[in-house]
């Protein structure tokens, strides 16, 4: 009776081993990671980990990170893993969002690609460690004093729209958070800090001819960064944008004084910002 009683114990803890495997094997997806913590913080255990991997049914690309056996390691995985299961608030801005967005013809050339991640949540160490194609730059929380909202689904999208956010497609059935081309061009001018970065900056806002005004107009309100605001705007009247001539400047603090990006350049007249005198030049 006893040995009966035993095995129908040892049978139901195979089924819900199973269970848990098809849960965990479904949410990955063919290109989802699941990291250590998650696992031992949803009754994942070491000793069942180590059998889904002798059992072939998950892989681990690093250490302490795991995905299904036969998927695929691509940077919207590890993303969507970040913001959906991790559940850190960190989205795709900046450099790579304008890339992502369909603006990579205009970035450095001869330059590996590097995710650009921005908010006020750290990227965990395991990421790095992966052999992704691309790599992996956390930028801080940004120029912005915005809300932090959550990027689940419990958030509208016109609430990450007031923060300059939205999601995207990232591979079937996965949607990631990123910048608006508004906000990510606002980061990206926060970074810019030579020549090189002004160049850059000025190559993209050629090709922003679709920015629309009254997003901008939050985001320069909300935006903290000096330089960035001064740049994105002579850029901005530089290129001669419809959208330009419709942007209020109503209650967005310039500051005072000089910046200066380069030496030897030309002090805007309106912005007071020194840019490269040689602008036209790059842009061919």
């Amino acid at each position: 009776m006893a040995l009966v009683y035993k095995n129908r114990i040892l049978v139901t803890m195979s089924d819900q081993n199973e269970k848990k495997l098809n849960h965990l094997l479904a949410g990955l997806g063919d290109t989802g990671v699941v990291s250590s913590r998650w696992l031992r913080a949803h009754g994942y255990s070491s000793s069942l980990v180590v059998r889904y991997v002798d059992s072939g049914w998950l892989v681990s690309p690093a250490r302490g990170v795991y995905m299904r056996k036969g998927g695929s390691l691509q940077w919207e995985g590890v993303v969507w893993t970040l913001q959906w299961m991790e559940g850190l608030s960190l989205h795709v801005g900046g450099r790579f969002a304008l890339a992502w967005l369909g603006h990579e013809h205009y970035l450095r050339l001869g330059e590996a690609a590097v995710i650009t991640l921005y908010g006020p949540d750290r990227v965990p160490g395991w990421v790095r460690k992966l052999p992704l194609v691309e790599g992996v730059e956390y930028c801080g929380k940004g120029p912005f004093d915005l809300p932090v909202p959550s990027l689940t689904d419990e958030t509208s999208d016109q609430t990450l729209l007031n923060q300059g956010l939205e999601r995207r497609e990232a591979v079937p059935s996965r949607m990631l958070v990123c910048s608006t081309p508004e906000r990510a061009m606002l980061e990206l001018c926060a970074e810019a800090s030579d020549a090189s970065g002004v160049y850059e900056v000025d190559a993209l806002m050629q090709g922003m001819a679709t920015l629309r005004p009254k997003r901008l107009e939050v985001l320069l309100r909300r935006c903290h960064s000096i330089k960035a605001k001064r740049l994105f705007l002579a850029l901005g009247e530089r290129h001669r944008h419809a959208w330009f001539s419709h942007l209020s400047l109503d209650g967005v603090d310039l500051g005072r004084g000089k910046r200066s990006l380069v030496s030897g350049g030309r002090l805007h007249p309106r912005y007071q910002i020194t840019l490269p005198g040689d602008l036209d030049e790059q842009l061919g």
